[in-house]
Protein backbone atom coordinates (compact mmCIF):
# COMPACT_ATOMS: atom_id res chain seq x y z
CA UNK A 1 0.00 0.00 0.00
CA UNK A 2 0.71 3.42 -0.66
CA UNK A 3 1.69 6.26 1.88
CA UNK A 4 -0.56 8.77 2.37
CA UNK A 5 -1.01 11.66 0.80
CA UNK A 6 -2.43 13.96 3.84
CA UNK A 7 -1.07 17.42 4.65
CA UNK A 8 -1.31 20.08 7.03
CA UNK A 9 -0.89 23.14 6.08
CA UNK A 10 -1.11 26.43 8.55
CA UNK A 11 -1.48 30.25 7.79
CA UNK A 12 -1.50 33.27 9.99
CA UNK A 13 -1.00 37.02 8.51
CA UNK A 14 -2.31 40.25 8.90
CA UNK A 15 -1.19 41.22 5.59
CA UNK A 16 -3.89 41.87 3.17
CA UNK A 17 -1.58 41.06 0.20
CA UNK A 18 -0.31 37.56 1.90
CA UNK A 19 -3.71 36.76 2.57
CA UNK A 20 -4.85 37.45 -1.01
CA UNK A 21 -2.07 35.21 -2.36
CA UNK A 22 -2.44 32.05 0.00
CA UNK A 23 -6.50 32.73 -0.69
CA UNK A 24 -5.85 32.64 -4.31
CA UNK A 25 -3.78 29.64 -4.35
CA UNK A 26 -5.99 27.30 -2.02
CA UNK A 27 -9.24 28.42 -3.19
CA UNK A 28 -9.74 30.33 -6.50
CA UNK A 29 -6.54 31.92 -9.16
CA UNK A 30 -8.93 34.94 -9.47
CA UNK A 31 -10.01 35.08 -6.22
CA UNK A 32 -10.24 38.93 -4.61
CA UNK A 33 -10.60 39.97 -1.30
CA UNK A 34 -11.26 43.41 0.17
CA UNK A 35 -10.40 43.56 3.94
CA UNK A 36 -10.66 46.04 6.59
CA UNK A 37 -7.74 47.52 8.98
CA UNK A 38 -6.67 45.74 12.11
CA UNK A 39 -7.27 42.30 9.77
CA UNK A 40 -6.14 39.02 10.69
CA UNK A 41 -6.87 35.58 9.33
CA UNK A 42 -5.73 32.13 10.19
CA UNK A 43 -5.97 29.11 8.28
CA UNK A 44 -5.72 25.17 9.40
CA UNK A 45 -6.50 22.71 6.91
CA UNK A 46 -5.92 19.24 6.49
CA UNK A 47 -5.37 18.29 3.09
CA UNK A 48 -5.99 14.55 1.95
CA UNK A 49 -6.12 14.92 -2.11
CA UNK A 50 -9.67 13.86 -2.59
CA UNK A 51 -10.64 16.20 0.32
CA UNK A 52 -9.36 18.86 2.00
CA UNK A 53 -11.02 20.06 5.52
CA UNK A 54 -10.09 23.72 7.20
CA UNK A 55 -10.61 25.70 10.34
CA UNK A 56 -10.12 29.43 9.62
CA UNK A 57 -10.57 32.42 11.88
CA UNK A 58 -10.40 36.13 10.82
CA UNK A 59 -10.87 39.55 12.43
CA UNK A 60 -12.38 42.33 10.99
CA UNK A 61 -14.34 42.21 8.05
CA UNK A 62 -13.52 40.23 4.37
CA UNK A 63 -15.14 40.69 1.11
CA UNK A 64 -14.54 37.53 -1.12
CA UNK A 65 -15.62 37.50 -4.57
CA UNK A 66 -14.82 34.19 -6.37
CA UNK A 67 -14.38 33.74 -10.40
CA UNK A 68 -15.49 30.26 -11.52
CA UNK A 69 -12.67 28.52 -10.54
CA UNK A 70 -13.09 26.95 -7.63
CA UNK A 71 -11.04 24.25 -6.80
CA UNK A 72 -13.51 21.79 -6.38
CA UNK A 73 -16.94 21.48 -4.87
CA UNK A 74 -17.08 24.47 -1.17
CA UNK A 75 -19.12 23.03 1.61
CA UNK A 76 -18.96 26.35 4.66
CA UNK A 77 -20.17 25.53 8.15
CA UNK A 78 -20.29 28.99 10.37
CA UNK A 79 -19.18 27.87 14.09
CA UNK A 80 -18.89 31.58 15.41
CA UNK A 81 -19.06 33.79 12.03
CA UNK A 82 -21.66 35.57 10.10
CA UNK A 83 -21.51 34.90 6.61
CA UNK A 84 -23.22 36.50 3.88
CA UNK A 85 -23.53 34.97 0.39
CA UNK A 86 -24.75 36.62 -2.63
CA UNK A 87 -25.14 34.27 -6.36
CA UNK A 88 -26.50 34.91 -9.42
CA UNK A 89 -29.96 35.08 -8.69
CA UNK A 90 -29.82 34.29 -4.39
CA UNK A 91 -28.79 36.02 -1.94
CA UNK A 92 -28.40 34.45 1.65
CA UNK A 93 -27.53 35.14 5.33
CA UNK A 94 -26.00 32.64 7.41
CA UNK A 95 -25.18 32.63 10.98
CA UNK A 96 -23.46 30.28 13.86
CA UNK A 97 -24.09 26.74 13.05
CA UNK A 98 -25.43 27.22 9.44
CA UNK A 99 -24.27 25.25 6.56
CA UNK A 100 -24.30 25.97 3.03
CA UNK A 101 -22.84 25.69 -0.20
CA UNK A 102 -19.96 28.44 -1.04
CA UNK A 103 -21.47 28.52 -4.77
CA UNK A 104 -22.00 25.92 -7.25
CA UNK A 105 -19.17 24.76 -9.23
CA UNK A 106 -18.00 27.39 -12.26
CA UNK A 107 -20.42 29.87 -11.30
CA UNK A 108 -19.31 33.15 -9.24
CA UNK A 109 -20.40 34.46 -6.07
CA UNK A 110 -19.68 37.40 -3.48
CA UNK A 111 -19.45 36.44 -0.11
CA UNK A 112 -19.03 38.85 2.83
CA UNK A 113 -17.48 37.25 5.86
CA UNK A 114 -17.72 39.28 9.47
CA UNK A 115 -15.45 38.69 12.66
CA UNK A 116 -15.33 34.88 13.56
CA UNK A 117 -14.35 30.93 12.62
CA UNK A 118 -15.83 29.10 9.57
CA UNK A 119 -15.35 25.41 8.48
CA UNK A 120 -14.72 24.66 4.90
CA UNK A 121 -15.03 21.19 3.64
CA UNK A 122 -13.55 21.04 -0.36
CA UNK A 123 -14.84 18.12 -2.17
CA UNK A 124 -12.82 16.72 -5.29
CA UNK A 125 -15.81 16.89 -8.08
CA UNK A 126 -14.59 13.59 -9.26
CA UNK A 127 -16.14 12.19 -5.76
CA UNK A 128 -19.54 12.60 -6.32
CA UNK A 129 -19.40 10.19 -9.38
CA UNK A 130 -18.29 7.68 -7.11
CA UNK A 131 -21.30 7.22 -5.47
CA UNK A 132 -24.06 8.74 -7.79
CA UNK A 133 -24.81 9.49 -11.52
CA UNK A 134 -27.12 11.41 -13.53
CA UNK A 135 -30.48 9.73 -15.40
CA UNK A 136 -31.40 8.51 -17.58
CA UNK A 137 -27.49 8.46 -19.32
CA UNK A 138 -26.32 5.20 -19.28
CA UNK A 139 -23.17 6.66 -18.50
CA UNK A 140 -22.73 9.15 -15.68
CA UNK A 141 -23.09 12.49 -16.59
CA UNK A 142 -22.03 15.69 -14.74
CA UNK A 143 -24.19 16.49 -11.02
CA UNK A 144 -24.86 19.78 -10.88
CA UNK A 145 -26.42 21.21 -7.52
CA UNK A 146 -29.68 22.66 -7.92
CA UNK A 147 -30.01 24.85 -4.72
CA UNK A 148 -26.91 25.88 -2.98
CA UNK A 149 -28.37 25.91 1.28
CA UNK A 150 -29.35 22.39 2.63
CA UNK A 151 -32.74 20.68 1.95
CA UNK A 152 -34.07 20.51 5.97
CA UNK A 153 -32.17 21.55 9.23
CA UNK A 154 -32.17 17.80 10.33
CA UNK A 155 -29.93 17.25 6.97
CA UNK A 156 -27.84 20.17 7.76
CA UNK A 157 -27.66 18.41 11.46
CA UNK A 158 -25.71 15.45 9.32
CA UNK A 159 -23.70 16.91 7.25
CA UNK A 160 -22.03 18.82 10.55
CA UNK A 161 -22.08 15.29 12.28
CA UNK A 162 -20.52 13.80 8.94
CA UNK A 163 -17.65 16.30 8.76
CA UNK A 164 -17.01 16.08 12.79
CA UNK A 165 -16.93 12.51 12.38
CA UNK A 166 -14.14 13.01 9.51
CA UNK A 167 -12.31 15.54 10.97
CA UNK A 168 -11.94 14.31 14.51
CA UNK A 169 -12.13 10.28 13.82
CA UNK A 170 -10.25 10.24 10.58
CA UNK A 171 -8.01 13.32 10.48
CA UNK A 172 -6.74 13.32 13.98
CA UNK A 173 -6.07 9.44 13.98
CA UNK A 174 -2.01 9.08 13.34
CA UNK A 175 -3.13 4.86 11.83
CA UNK A 176 -5.58 6.18 9.75
CA UNK A 177 -3.34 9.11 8.41
CA UNK A 178 -1.31 6.50 6.92
CA UNK A 179 -4.23 4.55 4.91
CA UNK A 180 -5.77 5.16 1.78
CA UNK A 181 -7.94 3.29 2.34
CA UNK A 182 -9.62 5.26 5.14
CA UNK A 183 -9.11 8.36 3.08
CA UNK A 184 -11.06 6.70 0.13
CA UNK A 185 -13.69 6.13 2.59
CA UNK A 186 -13.94 9.63 4.02
CA UNK A 187 -14.33 11.27 0.73
CA UNK A 188 -17.18 8.81 -0.09
CA UNK A 189 -18.88 9.57 3.03
CA UNK A 190 -18.53 13.29 2.71
CA UNK A 191 -19.68 12.79 -1.04
CA UNK A 192 -23.13 11.38 -0.46
CA UNK A 193 -23.75 13.08 2.62
CA UNK A 194 -23.29 16.13 0.22
CA UNK A 195 -25.47 14.50 -2.36
CA UNK A 196 -27.96 13.68 0.13
CA UNK A 197 -27.70 17.20 2.15
CA UNK A 198 -28.19 19.94 -1.05
CA UNK A 199 -30.54 19.41 -3.89
CA UNK A 200 -28.78 17.83 -6.87
CA UNK A 201 -29.54 16.03 -10.03
CA UNK A 202 -28.21 12.95 -9.05
CA UNK A 203 -30.70 10.11 -9.44
CA UNK A 204 -30.58 6.41 -7.60
CA UNK A 205 -33.78 5.32 -8.69
CA UNK A 206 -32.89 2.33 -11.25
CA UNK A 207 -34.32 2.30 -14.98
CA UNK A 208 -35.46 -0.64 -16.52
CA UNK A 209 -31.60 -1.36 -18.27
CA UNK A 210 -30.81 -0.94 -14.60
CA UNK A 211 -33.14 -3.59 -13.65
CA UNK A 212 -32.23 -5.70 -16.64
CA UNK A 213 -28.76 -5.72 -15.41
CA UNK A 214 -28.75 -6.68 -11.98
CA UNK A 215 -28.69 -10.42 -12.70
CA UNK A 216 -26.32 -13.43 -10.71
CA UNK A 217 -23.85 -13.03 -13.72
CA UNK A 218 -23.29 -9.27 -12.48
CA UNK A 219 -23.08 -10.32 -8.85
CA UNK A 220 -20.50 -12.71 -9.55
CA UNK A 221 -18.43 -10.52 -11.43
CA UNK A 222 -18.37 -7.57 -8.83
CA UNK A 223 -18.02 -10.20 -6.30
CA UNK A 224 -15.09 -11.54 -7.95
CA UNK A 225 -13.68 -7.91 -8.28
CA UNK A 226 -14.08 -7.70 -4.73
CA UNK A 227 -12.31 -10.22 -3.72
CA UNK A 228 -9.22 -9.35 -5.96
CA UNK A 229 -9.19 -5.98 -4.86
CA UNK A 230 -10.38 -5.47 -1.22
CA UNK A 231 -6.81 -4.46 -0.44
CA UNK A 232 -7.13 -1.20 -2.60
CA UNK A 233 -9.17 1.94 -2.54
CA UNK A 234 -12.61 1.31 -4.61
CA UNK A 235 -15.65 2.96 -4.96
CA UNK A 236 -18.83 1.83 -6.32
CA UNK A 237 -18.42 2.92 -9.49
CA UNK A 238 -15.16 1.19 -10.00
CA UNK A 239 -17.18 -2.17 -8.94
CA UNK A 240 -19.81 -1.41 -11.91
CA UNK A 241 -16.82 -0.99 -14.18
CA UNK A 242 -15.77 -4.28 -13.44
CA UNK A 243 -18.92 -5.66 -13.18
CA UNK A 244 -19.61 -3.99 -17.00
CA UNK A 245 -22.99 -2.56 -15.87
CA UNK A 246 -24.09 0.77 -14.60
CA UNK A 247 -23.93 2.12 -10.93
CA UNK A 248 -27.55 1.54 -10.35
CA UNK A 249 -27.12 -2.03 -11.84
CA UNK A 250 -24.66 -3.20 -10.09
CA UNK A 251 -26.19 -1.55 -6.50
CA UNK A 252 -29.54 -3.18 -7.55
CA UNK A 253 -28.30 -6.56 -7.96
CA UNK A 254 -26.82 -6.81 -4.30
CA UNK A 255 -29.60 -5.78 -3.08
CA UNK A 256 -31.70 -7.80 -5.39
CA UNK A 257 -29.76 -11.09 -4.61
CA UNK A 258 -27.93 -10.70 -1.38
CA UNK A 259 -29.91 -8.10 0.29
CA UNK A 260 -26.80 -5.61 1.05
CA UNK A 261 -25.19 -3.11 -1.05
CA UNK A 262 -21.30 -3.02 -3.22
CA UNK A 263 -19.79 -1.19 -0.38
CA UNK A 264 -21.16 -3.04 2.66
CA UNK A 265 -20.16 -6.67 1.03
CA UNK A 266 -16.73 -5.02 0.66
CA UNK A 267 -16.56 -3.91 4.56
CA UNK A 268 -17.14 -7.94 5.33
CA UNK A 269 -14.75 -8.87 3.07
CA UNK A 270 -11.92 -6.40 4.57
CA UNK A 271 -12.89 -7.09 8.10
CA UNK A 272 -12.30 -11.08 7.41
CA UNK A 273 -9.10 -9.74 5.61
CA UNK A 274 -8.56 -8.01 9.03
CA UNK A 275 -9.51 -11.22 11.44
CA UNK A 276 -6.77 -13.15 8.97
CA UNK A 277 -4.21 -10.49 10.18
CA UNK A 278 -5.19 -10.33 13.67
CA UNK A 279 -4.96 -14.37 13.80
CA UNK A 280 -1.21 -13.78 12.11
CA UNK A 281 0.27 -11.13 13.60
CA UNK A 282 2.71 -10.55 16.47
CA UNK A 283 1.22 -8.61 19.28
CA UNK A 284 4.25 -7.00 19.99
CA UNK A 285 4.84 -5.30 16.58
CA UNK A 286 1.12 -5.11 15.56
CA UNK A 287 -1.90 -3.43 17.28
CA UNK A 288 -5.91 -3.50 16.72
CA UNK A 289 -5.68 -0.07 15.30
CA UNK A 290 -3.34 -0.48 12.68
CA UNK A 291 -4.60 -3.31 11.37
CA UNK A 292 -8.15 -1.98 11.31
CA UNK A 293 -7.22 1.03 9.80
CA UNK A 294 -4.96 -1.03 6.89
CA UNK A 295 -8.39 -2.59 5.76
CA UNK A 296 -10.41 0.76 6.25
CA UNK A 297 -12.01 0.97 9.61
CA UNK A 298 -11.07 4.63 10.67
CA UNK A 299 -12.78 4.17 14.19
CA UNK A 300 -11.52 1.81 16.59
CA UNK A 301 -14.95 1.50 18.52
CA UNK A 302 -17.09 1.02 15.32
CA UNK A 303 -14.52 -2.10 14.35
CA UNK A 304 -14.47 -3.70 17.50
CA UNK A 305 -17.92 -3.88 17.78
CA UNK A 306 -18.49 -5.05 14.12
CA UNK A 307 -15.80 -7.82 15.19
CA UNK A 308 -17.36 -8.78 18.13
CA UNK A 309 -20.61 -9.30 16.52
CA UNK A 310 -18.72 -11.17 13.38
CA UNK A 311 -16.42 -13.56 15.43
CA UNK A 312 -17.65 -13.85 18.74
CA UNK A 313 -15.08 -12.30 20.59
CA UNK A 314 -13.07 -8.63 20.64
CA UNK A 315 -10.54 -8.60 18.14
CA UNK A 316 -7.46 -7.84 20.97
CA UNK A 317 -8.55 -11.21 22.08
CA UNK A 318 -7.54 -12.60 18.92
CA UNK A 319 -4.50 -10.45 18.51
CA UNK A 320 -3.35 -12.15 21.94
CA UNK A 321 -4.27 -15.61 21.65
Amino acid sequence: MTSSPVQTHRFDSRDPAAVQEFLSATYDPKLRIQSTDRYRLTHHRVDTGPFAIATTRQTGHLEIGTSSNLHGLVIGRTRTARVERSCVGSAHRFGPGEVFLATRPAEPCNVRWHPGEVELCVLDLSVLAQVATTAPARRPGRIQFTDLNPVSTALARQWRNTTSFVRDVVLNSSAADAQPLVIGNAARMLAAAALTVFPNTAFTEPTAADRHDATTGTLRRAIAFLEEHADRDISAADIAGAAGVSLRAVQLAFRRHLGTTPMAHLRRIRLVRAHHDLVRADPRQETVSAIASRWGFASHSRFTARYHASFGVPPRETLHT
